[in-house]
């Protein structure tokens, strides 16, 4: 980027950024190269874009994708799959690669370091043995290292650890039901009840002209 530019095209150049973070990183559809023109009213103001729920945007469409690519017919998955990486390198201990950087906040950032790969199981047979034997809960949370990463700001009301909301984004309505992985927080796991299902907001999407 040019030292000379003005401040318009300065923004011009901030907001074609953050849409390719958008649609190429964070809320990615099995497009891989497109990004919704939605996200861009977005923009308008930046003072009022660290004032959205950009995480629930996130977590929702993952969930979505993480759902439709159970199916059979499915052969892509968008969504921010860093997430879901990051997730099983944390929950399963014997899949994830040695990292010598330490812990920093967000969390996921670790795995941007170069790792050490030595060790880690590639079969298909052993991977299946492993987690067929794994009983124990991690609790990445209760970890003193990591919570020293932590803002304390998360630590002031545990209850913030809990929510169970539905997350929207736009015709996108998953639930975040923490209810169901309490160990993870460090919490005694009741049974957990059957999940809600939101069958009939699985079936809309922007797609179909007639819904908002």
């Amino acid at each position: 980027m040019r030292d000379n530019l003005t401040e318009v095209e300065r923004i011009r150049y901030a907001r074609a950024y953050i849409l390719e973070i958008i649609g190429g990183y964070l809320i990615s559809d099995l497009s891989r190269n497109l990004v919704h023109m939605r996200w861009l009213l977005k923009l308008v103001d930046f003072r009022a874009i660290d004032k959205l729920s950009w995480g629930s945007a996130v977590l929702v469409t993952l969930y979505r994708e993480m759902c439709r690519a159970t199916k059979l017919n499915k052969a892509k998955i968008g969504g921010c799959l860093s997430l879901v990486q990051s997730w099983a390198q944390f929950h399963f201990l014997f899949l994830h690669p040695r990292v010598n950087h330490p812990d920093t906040f967000p969390l996921i950032t670790r795995w941007s370091h170069s790792a050490n790969y030595v060790g880690i199981p590639t079969a298909l047979e052993d991977i299946q043995l492993l987690l067929d034997q794994r009983s124990e809960a991690h609790t990445p949370y209760e970890d003193m290292v990591i919570r020293a990463v932590i803002p304390d700001e998360f630590f002031q009301n545990l209850n913030i650890w809990l929510v169970k909301v539905p997350l929207v984004n736009y015709a996108t309505v998953e639930m975040h039901q923490t209810n169901r992985v309490l160990q993870q927080f460090g919490f005694r796991q009741s049974i957990p009840i059957t999940p809600e299902m939101l069958d009939d907001n699985h079936i809309i999407d922007l797609r179909q002209s007639n819904t908002h």
